[in-house]
């Protein structure tokens, strides 16, 4: 494996950033100061920046590369920082991670390529050739909804052979799957097994996963490092309460309205209400109008003990 900073395994909560911008061409720099303290101060784990929460394949490259750059200028090593590179194009993928590498960054996670759908045996062929030619450990990305294309637990135990990958972070919501994958890696405790959907984060490392991708952790991050280290110590009754809360976020925040996108205009809205960053998604996506904001708002202030 190339050696890197990262934690073998992995564990905890790697909130996956948002992406703070002032307009299309633009990141917003101090609200990104805002949030990396905000979270760093609440405790996380790592940092995954350029995911499905950060408009990954909204932003241009311009963009991406800043983004890195200033991350690893702000986390400066205090945890290690994921980087997305997921793209049809691999040598996309290969020119980010280099300069992900560059500033600093411990990790990439790339998903499948999206537009065609891909057999298992070429997600097991594309994964291995982008391996090879990584500078950077990789993490594989399960995300079905958005790239048409489910690694099986069957190719992801053959991937999870090749040197250079070293985890998977699973967002099919679908709590049989990771099951089979923490049964399928039971016997290798090095491979880290991350869940994307935050309402199940704490059922998933009770099972023995590693920890959670989880996007709320923008806005509450001792929320979900607190049920994440309640969760690994099997401590039930705060399990419970915090649990509780989770859902009340997801509830309130997430699902307002019947967007594709109602998660990443919520959290967006959200974040604006608790002054941490600028309502701003990136095209072709749209942010929440005043009355949207005004029930995101309601909604911040009805959430109980935040």
């Amino acid at each position: 494996m190339i050696p890197s900073l990262l934690p073998m395994p992995l564990r905890g909560i790697v909130p996956p950033l948002v992406t703070p911008l002032l307009d299309d061409q633009h990141l917003d720099l101090p609200s990104l100061d805002r949030i990396v303290s905000h979270l760093l101060n609440g405790g996380v784990h790592g940092l995954f920046i350029l995911g499905t929460t950060g408009e990954c394949t909204s932003l241009s490259y311009a963009i991406r590369r800043e983004l890195i750059t200033h991350v690893c200028r702000l986390v400066d090593g205090r945890v290690p920082v994921l980087v997305g590179i997921t793209d049809t194009a691999p040598e996309e993928s290969v020119t980010l991670t280099d300069h992900a590498k560059a500033c600093g960054a411990a990790a990439v996670v790339a998903a499948p390529p999206y537009y065609f759908g891909l057999s298992q045996p070429e997600l097991v062929s594309y994964f291995e050739k982008l391996a090879d030619r990584l500078s950077l450990p990789l993490f594989l990305y399960n995300m079905p909804s958005h790239t048409k294309t489910m690694i099986s637990v069957d190719t992801v135990k053959v991937l999870a052979n090749h040197p250079n990958i070293v985890g998977f972070k699973d967002s099919s919501a679908n709590a049989s799957y990771f099951n089979a994958l923490l049964y399928t890696f039971r016997d290798q405790p090095d491979f880290a097994l991350f869940v994307g959907p935050e309402e199940m984060m704490a059922a998933a490392v009770l099972m023995g996963a590693h920890g959670g991708v989880s996007g709320g952790a923008n806005m509450f991050p001792n929320l979900y490092v607190s049920l994440y280290q309640a969760a690994k110590d099997h401590d039930m009754e705060k399990v419970l309460v915090l649990q509780e809360k989770v859902m009340e976020v997801s509830a309130k925040i997430y699902s307002l309205g019947t967007y594709g996108s109602s998660y990443l205009k919520g959290l967006k809205a959200a974040l604006s209400v608790l002054g941490l960053c600028k309502n701003h998604l990136a095209a072709p996506h749209t942010a929440f109008e005043e009355g949207e904001v005004q029930a995101i708002r309601t909604n911040l202030e009805s959430i109980t003990g935040l």
